[in-house]
């Protein structure tokens, strides 16, 4: 598979052809193409260990179009290891658009370490897509520490979009000072013998500090998903929400613990949390109209990861 085909795969090829537009081309470690816009530095270096890539945005830099990140690998089998250290300066803003693409992946292992820190009144998003093989070989380790200044605001969502998951380790945690504010939002469908582990972890320590973890997960087939979300509240008028939902088929597991820590008489944090299989109601309208089981039940989870 050409670098070209990698484009494709990932939907950048209008992206990468506009100079308005900043992006960062990986494959393995070879850096394929990369664009700046004023007030943004990225800065990739290659190690014995992977590449490490600094990303920084100016002091009240607000960067108008999305910055795409593509970390890829064309080749069958292989590592990539990838350190992210990330600064968004005061009063700036950014939104990324990350995609890991791994379409030809028998043996192939994706680590990211990121360090993101997120200024005063800055605000950053990061939507990460990720494009696997339908034969299940790629290995996905993602870790995250973050940190939230006052009035900070920090978006991130993952999902997979195409291919088996093969094993997924997420482990993300966001330290949220005053008046900032994070959302967390992972969606994975494992089929065949997937395995899903998502560590995701919330610390509002900042008065006013409020916070939200999303999951959504379908096991199906010989799947096993395991879900860990922690939210603590240690502030005043702290505010967070725990959301969890995993839908089992098959011989599919699931297992999810969500913990809610309080530790200020002014502060709350709410969960909630459910595992099961598709509801029979809505599958049994779904047939009424004409669907089969399958199908239906292919709809449900279609609309639980949307």
């Amino acid at each position: 598979m050409e670098v070209e085909e990698l484009y494709r795969a990932a939907e950048i090829e209008g992206a990468v052809s506009d100079p308005k537009t900043a992006h960062l081309i990986l494959n393995k470690e070879e850096v394929i193409d990369m664009n700046d816009v004023p007030g943004l530095s990225v800065e990739p270096k290659s190690t014995e260990k992977g590449v490490d890539v600094a990303i920084n945005v100016a002091e009240g830099s607000i960067i108008e179009k999305p910055v795409h990140l593509c970390f890829g690998m064309t080749q069958t089998e292989g590592t990539q290891k990838i350190n992210l250290k990330i600064k968004i300066e005061k009063d700036a803003e950014i939104g990324v658009l990350a995609h890991c693409v791994f379409p030809r992946a028998l043996d192939v292992k994706h680590v990211m370490d990121a360090d993101i820190h997120v200024e005063e009144n800055a605000e950053y998003t990061y939507l990460e897509k990720h494009i696997h093989s339908p034969e299940g070989g790629t290995t996905v380790i993602p870790r995250a520490e973050v940190k939230l200044e006052e009035n900070a605001k920090f978006k991130t969502d993952f999902e997979l979009v195409q291919g088996r998951v093969g094993l997924l380790d997420i482990d993300y945690e966001t330290t949220c000072g005053k008046n900032s504010m994070m959302e967390m939002t992972a969606k994975v469908n494992g089929t065949e013998d997937d395995e899903i582990r998502i560590s995701e972890k919330g610390n509002l320590t900042g008065e006013g500090a409020r916070g939200v973890l999303t999951t959504r997960v379908a096991a199906r087939d010989n799947t096993e998903a395991e879900v860990y979300n922690k939210l603590s509240a240690t502030a005043l008028y702290a505010r967070g929400h725990v959301d969890c939902k995993e839908i089992v088929q098959d011989n599919g597991r699931a297992n999810a613990v969500p913990v809610v820590e309080v530790k200020h008489p002014q502060a709350h944090v709410t969960h909630e949390a459910a595992i099961g299989s598709v509801d029979r109601k809505q599958l049994e309208t779904l047939m009424a109209r004409g669907l089969s089981e399958e199908e239906g039940a292919d709809l449900i989870i279609e609309g639980l990861l949307s």
